[in-house]
């Protein structure tokens, strides 16, 4: 078990995970609407972080690459662009791996990594403290979509939010335009945020990254299942449900979902949940932009596109923001 706080050399951990309780009526809620939701947040159990790290190396799943080799070839551009020294915070951060390319430009004071797996986001943080010894590491693990404490201990510096993967799509425009708010909070009128954004192109292309060869997309999402059984005290049964993503054109989105296989319920404590066959939980959305639409999206919450690159083949983007 985990202290609530420990200091081992450069890294110090912080565990602010919220409670059980506090998770509980957000799934219930979601699992009572007409169209069942839950959060993408819930996949990243340990197991879910460990998947997403196999898929991030799938042959089909072309953002991680993409984005990679951006890293490689525009590191030293984005230090410049971002400035060095300041303090760099990740918020689902998973194994940090994206930051690393970054870090021996931008040479940040303290790198922040924020997430929800506990254990997982400690040995990420002591790997990271072993490897990069001039570097502290102030690991935080919370929900980083509710409260949660800057610490007291940073040092001083301007904040760059650095958030990778295009998650941000995973957000409807709405709740993306109300979380890059709550950046823009975080690093003040002198910080900055570093995104990865995904680009619209051939569905051919994104239905084989959210469906690959090897089932690894499938398991992903149906871990979902096994990550809130604890949480909810709850039955699922992974077998009972199937995989499905597709791209939704009107709504420029892939949605990923879980299917009943059957009418059926499942106990969450002393509630009920009825399936229907046929039935689904939509588990992710994942929104694709132009550089354009997503400026403009920024810019509804109050942040100035400065600077952009994307790649040679139009696959992905990446922004850096200011308050502007």
């Amino acid at each position: 078990m985990l202290s609530a706080q420990q200091t081992i050399g450069n890294v110090f951990f912080d565990n602010q995970h919220p409670s059980i309780g506090d998770c509980r009526d957000e799934l219930l809620a979601g699992l009572r609407q007409s169209q069942k939701t839950l959060n993408p947040k819930f996949f990243y159990n340990e197991a879910g972080s460990k998947l997403f790290e196999k898929i991030m190396r799938l042959p089909e799943y072309y953002p991680t690459r993409t984005e990679v080799k951006m890293l490689q070839q525009y590191a030293g551009e984005i230090a410049e662009v971002c400035g060095q020294g300041g303090v760099l915070i990740e918020p689902g951060s998973g194994n940090s791996e994206k930051v690393e390319y970054l870090l021996k430009d931008l040479k940040p004071s303290a790198y922040v990594p924020l997430d929800i797996s506990a254990d997982f986001l400690h040995s990420t943080a002591m790997r990271l403290g072993d490897a990069y010894p001039w570097l502290q590491v102030h690991a935080i693990c919370a929900d980083f979509s509710q409260d949660w404490q800057m610490p007291e201990s940073l040092p001083q510096g301007n904040r760059l939010v650095y958030y990778p993967g295009s998650t941000i799509g995973n957000l409807d425009p709405d709740d993306a335009v109300s979380f890059l708010n709550r950046v823009s909070d975080w690093v003040g009128n002198e910080g900055g945020v570093l995104i990865g954004v995904d680009l619209h192109k051939s569905e051919d292309i994104l239905h084989a990254a959210y469906n690959d060869a090897d089932g690894v997309t499938e398991a992903f999402n149906l871990n979902a299942l096994h990550s809130i059984n604890p949480l909810l005290d709850a039955n699922f049964d992974a077998e009972n449900f199937a995989h499905k993503a597709f791209y939704n054109q009107d709504k420029r989105r892939i949605e990923m979902h879980l299917v009943s296989q059957s009418s059926h319920d499942v106990k969450c404590g002393e509630d009920v949940i009825r399936f229907d066959a046929g039935e689904t939980i939509h588990t992710e959305s994942s929104y694709k932009y132009t550089t354009e639409s997503f400026s403009d999206l920024a810019e509804r919450a109050g942040l100035t596109r400065k600077h952009g690159w994307v790649d040679d083949d139009g696959l992905f983007s990446m922004h850096y923001l200011t308050p502007a």
